[in-house]
């Protein structure tokens, strides 16, 4: 047994003291938090998670262990991944407001046709909307991020998309209501399920297309199971994108140490979006390569005919502004804002 001098002891008395609770427990893990998703592993998403896990590890000193479970290994659907956080199944999740249509109407603005420029600066505006116009949206819930992915495009089995013309009596695969809405005006048939279902709907002859970004094809191997992919040109906005929130149960927040709650702080927030939404735009890099390697023929829309699809999209705006308005909100000073942040430099 070691003896130690009072002046030791002292010592070590105050050094104690003035170590964070999370240090002193550097090989003791004092919280454990679930991470929940709905993507495979390999996909950009499931890594990034596996990373950002690894982050708050090291950033207290393994004072919380983070475990991420994806693919919905936890159960359930994709759908009700905000709930499972609100209700202890897991602390954390990713989701999509498009799986709950009508709960979420801030953050499902973002998902109405052409209201992306790329992935980064998206996610940005996405934020600061929310932090504008969606507090008290996620009650019961920390909001950590608020994200998009890079603009989806049209990814078919038969013929590229160039025009309007190209879609009538197709069944597409719509990401969201406002896309769904714009594929029916268009002339096609709107065919909704989550993105987990699609490769078994491409493969049947369900449908005919979908509507994705690129970023999602290698996890899914659709550069094999589609031949054509069309994109708006250059210069307009892309077609569509889908928001998406990382969420954490609120009580679990808050019952945390101040020192894991400052962790949980220092890696939330606008910068995660920007961070999330850099990493959306880096996959759409990789999964269009992905496409082009495979010898898949990769289209632009004129830019006159994406001028047309906007006109068509915009009383899918108008009734949204509608929507918004009947929740409680000031429909057009959202939509308005929204544009005013995307068109800026």
């Amino acid at each position: 047994m070691t003896t130690l001098t009072r002046r030791a002891a002292m010592a070590t008395m105050g050094a104690a003291l003035a170590t964070p609770a999370f240090l002193k427990q550097a090989n003791a893990a004092e919280q454990t938090l679930r991470v929940h998703h709905f993507l495979p592993p390999q996909a950009p998403m499931g890594k990034f998670f596996d990373t950002w896990a690894a982050e708050l590890v090291e950033a207290s000193s393994g004072a919380l262990d983070v475990q991420v479970f994806p693919a919905m290994q936890l159960g359930g659907k994709p759908g009700q991944l905000a709930d499972q956080a609100r209700q202890g199944i897991c602390d954390i999740s990713w989701t999509l407001p498009a799986y709950t249509t009508g709960r979420y109407l801030v953050a499902e603005t973002l998902g109405l046709p052409f209201m992306v420029t790329n992935a980064e600066k998206t996610s940005v505006v996405m934020h600061k909307i929310m932090d504008e116009f969606g507090e008290g949206e996620y009650k019961g819930l920390k909001t950590l991020a608020f994200h998009t992915h890079d603009g989806g495009k049209m990814h078919t089995t038969k013929a590229p998309v160039l025009s309007a013309a190209d879609l009538v009596g197709t069944k597409m695969r719509a990401p969201n209501q406002g896309t769904g809405d714009l594929l029916a005006a268009l002339g096609a048939e709107p065919v909704f399920f989550p993105v987990s279902d699609m490769v078994v709907g491409l493969t049947n002859g369900v449908i005919d297309g979908c509507c994705l970004p690129f970023e999602v094809v290698p996890a899914y191997k659709l550069q094999e199971l589609t031949s054509f992919s069309s994109e708006a040109a250059p210069g307009a906005r892309g077609i569509y994108t889908n928001p998406f929130a990382i969420v954490m149960n609120e009580k679990t927040y808050e019952g945390m140490s101040d020192d894991l709650r400052g962790v949980i702080d220092a890696h939330s927030g606008i910068e995660l979006s920007q961070r999330v939404g850099k990493t959306f735009d880096g996959a759409e890099a990789f999964g269009r390569s992905v496409v082009e390697k495979n010898g898949n023929e990769i289209h632009q829309i004129p830019a006159d005919e994406i001028a047309r699809w906007s006109e068509v999209a915009k009383p899918i705006h108008e009734a949204w502004a509608t929507t918004l308005n009947d929740a409680g909100h000031d429909g057009q000073a959202i939509l308005n804002r929204i544009n005013e942040l995307l068109d800026a430099g």
